[in-house]
């Protein structure tokens, strides 16, 4: 079984508000996901289903062959993710926090406490592994976030903004980790408002648009298929977002005022 994930006219609504609007996606073991869309399009909602954290969508989402209103919690230990906004328990330490993590992923103590210290040594923060995330800088606390999402070693991984707050030297690592992933099988989603790295590392891009997907294929199919040469431009033109200049100007020209 390949088809990691299957979802059939996903539908949801919020407050009478609907947010996704009859989703269709099937997605291969193996692959790097470039999910993205304006915010408000449904990227965070579509994937806190798959995640189990929101209920009262319609429609069928299947992880791994099973249906997951069906399915008891166990797939959720081969999935690990990253969100936009993560938030710790910053009175912890990197120690107690990633161990406490790794346990909930059902790793043994000892076996989570190896792998996080080593982790955060190949990340450049291991001086900091028994201070308190409360002192930790905002790269030094996404490290922490991608390390306690990947020390179980999950099948499937989902990265919102995972490179913010992070040197150019830890970026470069984690992009090598992701394409390194895929080799071995893994799927990724990336969602990201940066264009240019979502063009260059996936291999497939799932745009998403008021509730609807409104484009999915590779880079050069999306190149293609609109005529636009770089993905921020197929983006604003799918969007029907064009007043990025117009904007800037009235913005400048606020500034200006005396």
């Amino acid at each position: 079984m390949n088809k990691v994930i299957f979802i059939k006219d996903l539908k949801m609504s919020f407050e009478g508000k609907e947010v996704l609007k009859g989703i269709d996606l099937e997605v291969d073991k193996g692959s790097i996901i470039g999910y993205i869309g304006p915010n408000g399009a449904g990227k965070s909602t579509t994937v806190k289903i798959i995640l189990g954290l929101v209920e009262g969508y319609t429609g069928v989402v299947k992880i791994f062959g099973e249906d997951i209103s069906q399915e008891d919690e166990k797939y959720k230990k081969r999935i690990g993710y990253v969100p936009e906004v993560a938030e710790t328990y910053e009175s912890l330490t990197a120690r107690e926090y990633l161990t406490f993590i790794g346990q909930l992923y059902g790793l043994k103590y000892d076996t989570a406490d190896k792998k996080a210290y080593e982790l955060m040594d190949i990340l450049g923060v291991k001086e900091s592994y028994n201070s308190r995330i409360e002192s930790f800088s905002k790269g030094m606390k996404q490290k922490v976030i991608i390390i306690s999402s990947l020390m179980h070693n999950p099948d499937i991984l989902f990265l919102d903004e995972p490179l913010s707050g992070l040197d150019a030297n830890s970026v470069m690592i984690i992009k090598e980790i992701m394409l390194s992933l895929k080799e071995e099988g893994k799927t990724i989603f990336y969602s990201s408002h940066i264009m240019e790295v979502v063009e260059k590392i996936s291999d497939r891009i799932i745009l998403l648009d008021d509730g609807n997907i409104v484009a999915d294929g590779n880079f050069d199919d999306l190149k293609e298929r609109v005529h636009q040469k770089s993905l921020e431009q197929i983006f604003n033109q799918l969007t029907g977002f064009s007043e990025h200049k117009e904007l800037a100007q009235k913005f400048i020209s606020v500034m200006k005022e005396v």
